[in-house]
């Protein structure tokens, strides 16, 4: 089935967006993992320019109080924000937070990469408007593939806008993990509308439903990994600032249970994914996209084993931080993607044996 420029010209846009998308995680955990969040303290401009300064000499003699008093302003916003939704309790503690009233000292590095972080994060919100606008030539075809392309749209803002609260509030408990999970729906309704407009047209797969059930539960337990992952960070967190950044090899023993309990789950993410894909490797050819996935599976779990271990056993490096965060994102990424070819596939003619 031939396919026109515009379709096309949709899929290849929703694509770039996907990998931006990955992109863009792993920018916001290097951001993270090097502390750079404040890097820049204004929005959309950073130190009040276009292009950052590169030494101190270049900021006003000022800057310190009148970013101060922005970041102080925006957080009394967000906390009548939470009034209004009854978060009362939540509210009261970021008014009586001391902690943003510390100026941050300039440091170069970390404001370009707070910078660079933006510049991905702009990228991937014109690709996520292209898209969304290039989507409309499945109107006829498939009206959810445009709706579900909108959709994305305006959670990529509110997005962006928790994103500016997290580093403003001093990742307060829960904001965090909201973040991560609302950063894996985009993902996840990016990979959705590409493989609704892959699939037009195929036939359904008739496949065993053990193979759906276990793929479900798989994804599901890997989207419980990701969130204790992002609780253990935010209790590092908190241990960090306890300890004044000092005693880092000790940061995952005052981390509590939470860490315990996301390397158990790391176990049975291993497990599950061990039996999907005997269930896949019995199911469906050697050279099908779904053993493809789950081979691409296995690889980014072997990784994130590898990872795993040198922030246990090496004090919490910040690369590895970052490439925990970007191979999780990976993981449920693939399982994601398998999990909608196993209902119909990109690959025309692919049928379960």
């Amino acid at each position: 089935m031939t396919i026109s420029a515009s379709k096309l010209r949709f899929q290849k846009t929703n694509f770039a967006t996907i990998i931006l998308l990955f992109v863009l995680i792993l920018a916001g955990g290097v951001v993270r993992s090097t502390g750079s969040g404040m890097g820049c303290p204004d929005w959309p401009k950073c130190f009040g320019r276009y292009i950052p300064p590169v030494s101190s000499s270049e900021l006003p003699k000022d800057y310190k109080q009148k970013y101060v008093a922005g970041r102080l302003a925006k957080n009394q916003r967000f906390a009548k924000t939470l009034d209004v939704f009854g978060y009362s309790d939540l509210a009261r503690r970021i008014r009586e937070d001391r902690s943003i009233l510390v100026p941050e000292e300039f440091n170069g590095a970390k404001t370009w990469t707070e910078y660079i972080n933006r510049l991905i994060g702009a990228a991937s919100g014109f690709f996520l408007l292209f898209t969304a606008w290039f989507s409309f030539s499945y109107r006829k075809e498939n009206k959810l593939i445009p709706i579900l392309s909108i959709l994305n749209l305006v959670l990529v803002v509110i997005q962006a806008w928790l994103g500016s609260i997290v580093v403003s509030t001093n990742l307060v408990a829960g904001i965090v993990t909201v973040h991560m999970l609302l950063a894996l729906a985009i993902v996840a309704l990016g990979i959705t509308t590409y493989h609704l407009a892959r699939v037009y047209g195929k036939h359904k797969l008739q496949s065993t439903p053990i193979v759906h059930v276990v793929t479900i539960f798989a994804l599901l337990v890997s989207i419980l990994q990701i969130t204790f992952g992002s609780e253990v960070r935010e209790k590092i967190d908190a241990v960090a600032g306890h300890l004044q950044g000092g005693y880092r090899e000790d940061w995952i023993n005052y981390a509590g249970a939470i860490f315990q309990q996301h390397r158990d789950v790391a176990i049975i993410v291993l497990i599950l994914n061990v039996l999907l894909y005997a269930l896949i490797r019995r199911g469906y050819s050697r050279h099908s996209l779904q053993q493809q996935i789950m081979s691409f599976t296995f690889l980014m779990i072997a990784l994130q084993i590898v990872t795993g271990i040198l922030l246990s056993y090496w004090s919490l490096p910040p690369f590895a931080q970052a490439a925990h965060v970007v191979l999780a994102s990976l993981i449920f990424g693939a399982q994601f993607y398998l999990m909608l070819n196993l209902y119909r596939s990109v690959k025309q003619g692919e049928v379960y044996k």
